[in-house]
């Protein structure tokens, strides 16, 4: 018995070590691919910073594995720039198409093309990354250059030189805490460039940036009065460069001790805990205001009965049924607020539509704000009215900032193929308002900002309003295309910012999603939902808002995106010494070599 399952075990052997083998050959592919899973992975933890998993802590981390696979792995690469930006454009797709999925809701191809664009935005990052890998090498030392290029490619894991010798990783860039911070700071503006820059183009997409994935974090987001969102996204990205760097510092520090003091982890985390101490003093120091009664009615109409003649009766009651009950109450409102596009057709052009808001505005004897399509003989605008006194007195507001393939397609009839791609979900484009228009309630008791859809989220916009006087923010957005999916929280997430960088209160009426009151301070004081806790429902929202008495001005509010365009400085003077060094080391001969 013994003999035969000897010669089993000795027939078996070589089966065994085949097996042996494949597992050992597929586990040196799986190392090879690491870099770009770990490209894949920061776009993955970056998404999961928003709705709806809204686990915000990722962003503190979500950068690092990109990073890491840009500065520690491709050393034998004959194009790493080209590898680096590829990583990136990678990690880019990941998240933006993880991020944005709920537009499947609207359309497929509007999704992939969204992310294969901004992806763009990532790999430039990542190539300035890149450039600014840490090395030992110095920009005038040919010979040892020289040296390292008949070397061949590194050892160890961390930058583009690490002999292995100790002398030389005591040399090592990684512990310095001076080159960390300066390495930190150059990174973290760039990001903030390359943010901005998404904000801008094409009029600009500038959802969920790295700082909007801290919105629920009320201590930490009371900076942007002074700096806006780009603020937060410096400070978290610088965060993610120095979590790496400190990483990589205790490997090197475990070859070649004695360790020393990480003041560049010290004063990162000092920053942060001194910019939590702010807030919390600003969130103890409430301004002074007026009250001012607010209904928000969220009617939940279903997105293919919003702009049917044959729904519009019906449309009607629902407006009517929900609105009517919040006038019988014992304090009146000051406002009402429907969401954008309420009625089934313009109304000021529409006689079903004009009538009856204008019925509803005699009956209620209070101020409507409403969102709604306006015409005239130069095109189609998203607009918003406030209507009173019966009608006879009505106010309008043009929206200004359109939604690229959502209200307009950028290069419409020069790339023909772009209005395809989304169908006929845009038919044709809306043209732009060029007014910030503020409402004035009849009562006096608020100077309103009719924010219409995206446009909360803009920083810069909602601040001309402000300028302009306005004291109270009010968003009329129409959430139903995206369905039950998390495009309404991220608006919502996005759109909190603006109170915090204004000073000013928000009211939100939306025909499904996100129906709710923000305070000057960016916490959510009311929030429309059902008896499941669903905001996907129709209802009415009553309460109070305190409108600042005093007009004063916050820093971001007189001086806009300066924090950002000062990083966009940094980025250019970067990107130009980086030319200059690349210009210097080709003019150095090296070892043998005459000019």
């Amino acid at each position: 018995m013994r003999s035969a399952r000897a010669v089993d075990a000795i027939r078996n052997a070589p089966s065994a070590s085949v097996a042996v083998e494949n597992q050992v050959s597929w586990l040196l592919r799986a190392l090879r691919l690491w870099p770009w899973l770990a490209a894949i992975s920061s776009g993955l933890l970056y998404s999961g910073c928003f709705a709806p998993y809204d686990q915000a802590w990722l962003c503190w981390i979500a950068l690092t594995p990109l990073l890491a696979a840009i500065w520690f792995s491709g050393e034998t690469s004959k194009h790493r720039w080209l590898r680096d930006v590829a990583l990136g454009y990678i990690a880019g797709l990941a998240f933006f198409w993880t991020v944005f999925s709920w537009l499947r809701t609207v359309t497929i191809p509007g999704l992939i093309l969204v992310g294969t664009y901004m992806a763009i935005y990532f790999a430039l990052w990542s190539w300035i990354c890149g450039l600014l890998r840490p090395s030992l090498r110095a920009p005038a030392a040919a010979a040892r250059r020289h040296r390292d290029q008949v070397a061949g490619p590194p050892a160890q894991w961390g930058g583009a030189i690490a002999p292995d010798n100790e002398s030389t990783l005591r040399r090592s860039p990684w512990l310095s805490s001076t080159n960390n911070l300066r390495l930190a700071f150059l990174l973290a503006a760039v990001w903030v460039t390359h943010e901005w820059l998404r904000s801008l183009v094409f009029s600009g997409w500038g959802w969920n940036t790295l700082g909007t994935a801290l919105h629920a974090q009320l201590a930490m987001i009371q900076i942007t009065e002074f700096t806006g969102v780009p603020g937060l996204s410096f400070l978290v990205a610088f965060t993610n460069v120095i979590l790496l760097a400190t990483a990589r510092r205790f490997i090197i520090e475990t070859q070649v001790r004695p360790m020393r003091p990480h003041y560049d982890l010290t004063l990162t985390m000092a920053a942060i805990i001194g910019l939590m101490g702010f807030g919390i003093r600003a969130l103890q120091n409430p301004a002074p205001g007026k009250t001012l009664n607010v209904v928000l009615v969220q009617p939940n109409i279903p997105r293919e009965e919003k702009f049917s003649l044959q729904f519009a009766q019906s449309t009607f009651d629902q407006f009517t049924r929900l609105s009517i009950p919040a006038l019988g109450t014992s304090v009146r409102p000051d406002l009402i607020v429907w969401p954008e596009s309420s009625m089934p057709g313009p109304v000021l052009q529409d006689e079903l539509s004009h009538r009856f808001v204008v019925d509803f505005s005699a009956s209620a004897r209070t101020d409507l704000l409403l969102g709604t399509i306006d015409l005239d003989e130069t095109g189609d605008y998203n607009a918003a009215l406030l209507v009173s006194n019966g009608g006879q007195d009505i106010q309008i507001y043009r929206k200004v900032h359109l939604v690229p393939f959502g209200e307009y397609v950028p290069g419409r009839h020069t790339i023909p193929l772009l209005a395809r791609v989304v169908g006929d979900q845009v038919p044709g484009d809306f043209a732009f308002g060029h007014e910030h228009t503020v409402f004035l309630l009849t009562n006096d008791k608020a100077r309103v900002a009719p924010l219409i859809c995206f446009e909360d989220t803009i920083g810069d916009l909602a601040r001309q309003f402000v300028l302009g006087g306005a004291n109270l923010l009010a968003n009329v957005t129409n959430d139903g295309w995206f369905l039950r999916s998390a495009g309404s929280q991220q608006h919502l997430a996005n759109a909190i910012f603006r109170c915090v960088e204004t000073r000013r209160p928000m009211v939100r009426a939306a025909n499904t999603g996100v129906t709710c009151f923000v305070n000057e301070f960016g916490r959510i004081t009311q929030e429309l939902t059902d008896e499941h806790g669903s905001q996907f429902t129709d209802g009415v929202l009553t309460g109070e808002v305190s409108i600042p008495t005093a007009h004063e001005l916050t820093f971001y509010v007189r001086h806009g995106e300066l924090f950002a365009q000062v990083c966009v400085g940094i980025t250019l003077m970067t990107l130009v010494l980086l030319g200059l060094r690349f210009v210097r080391r080709m003019r150095v001969p090296l070892p043998g070599q005459t000019r």
